[in-house]
């Protein structure tokens, strides 16, 4: 699954550590779904959504 992830936590001047520390998730997960190797489940999806005040939909995208 595409997504934005990696261009929204630069933006915000985040490593993938802090990214990971503010979703309660690993840096490796963050690192996997930032380069398209895992798609997060739904409630983590919609974290990420919630913690960039976007819809799910403008980050990640089939």
């Amino acid at each position: 699954m595409k997504n934005r992830l990696k261009a929204l936590r630069i933006e915000k001047g985040w490593s993938q550590g802090e990214l990971a520390s503010r979703l309660d998730v690993s840096r490796q997960t963050v690192n996997a779904i930032e380069n398209e190797r895992y798609d997060p489940s739904l409630p983590l999806a919609f974290a990420i959504a919630r913690l960039f005040n976007r819809a799910i939909e403008e980050i990640f995208e089939e």
